[in-house]
């Protein structure tokens, strides 16, 4: 495939043969791995002489959740500068010139970027290695957590690439991007509790416990919530009902559909005859 677009292939080399791909992954790596182990030992140190297994599900929700949130600040920060950094070279118009579309040019710097993002989650397999010495997890969670890690590096991509194209300069696309990362993580999350409050206070009226759709969709697409409930987490507000798909259906087809969109909108966006 790097054959066939040159773009893509230009950018894998400059991702994979400089020494800072190098440092990140080492520092990536050091982080998720330090956090893990600091937490086996204060469980350790709370546990007395020796580890609890049962509390392999605790390290796992540790261990999940941290990388999550290294996930949000690599994953835009790799594709928030792509085309404004072009831009800022004033390579962007050569980029152009060439027989690719713009299309082409979007999908190119995404899948560079993505690439690398997705070496740091495999690397870091080793790491769950740790879980299953003590059992209590099984390998379909892990699969699941990892399907969510696709899923979720998609959207944050796409945000990172509209944001990119939108912007002329990377330090406010880089910035706006986080905010809307930030927006979904946090925002969806504390607009649902705020509307689930709302709708208690109501229902301390009527004597009956309602279903509150807007507050279940709210949930169904925060990242955190949804990776905390494929873990086997309680992280429901209310009374749910599954209505066409199940929770982790909503959140894949809502990453798909605005990841999409947003990837058409770049397209359009740097389109020189739109």
């Amino acid at each position: 495939m790097a054959e066939l677009n040159p773009v893509l292939g230009k950018e894998l080399r400059q991702r994979f043969r400089f020494w800072q791909s190098a440092i990140i992954l080492f520092l990536y790596l050091t982080v998720v791995g330090v956090f893990t182990l600091g937490f086996i030992y204060l469980q350790w140190q709370y546990a007395g002489v020796v580890f609890q297994p049962w509390r392999s599900m605790e390290i796992f929700v540790f261990l999940s959740i941290t990388q999550l949130l290294l996930l949000a600040f690599v994953t835009p920060g790799l594709t928030a500068g792509t085309i404004s950094g072009e831009r800022e070279k004033q390579t962007l118009n050569v980029l152009l010139t060439t027989h690719l579309t713009p299309g082409g040019i979007i999908v190119s710097k995404m899948l560079a970027a993505c690439s690398f993002t997705l070496l740091l989650i495999i690397a870091s397999l080793p790491l769950y290695a740790m879980i299953f010495l003590y059992g209590g997890i099984a390998p379909g969670q892990v699969l699941g957590v990892f399907g969510y890690y696709l899923v979720t590096m998609y959207l944050f991509a796409a945000v990172g690439m509209f944001c990119s194209t939108w912007f002329r300069r990377t330090g406010a696309s880089t910035v706006t991007a986080y905010g809307l990362i930030f927006a979904l993580g946090g925002g969806t999350g504390i607009l649902a509790a705020f509307i689930y409050q709302l709708n208690r206070m109501s229902d301390q009226w009527t004597g009956q416990e309602s279903v509150n759709f807007c507050v279940q969709f709210l949930q169904n697409i925060n990242p955190l919530l949804v990776l905390i409930r494929i873990m086997g987490e309680n992280a429901v507000m209310g009374v749910e009902r599954v209505m066409f798909l199940p929770y982790w259906g909503v959140y894949t087809a809502f990453c798909l559909v605005v990841g999409t969109g947003l990837l058409l909108l770049s397209s359009r966006l740097l389109n020189p005859l739109k």
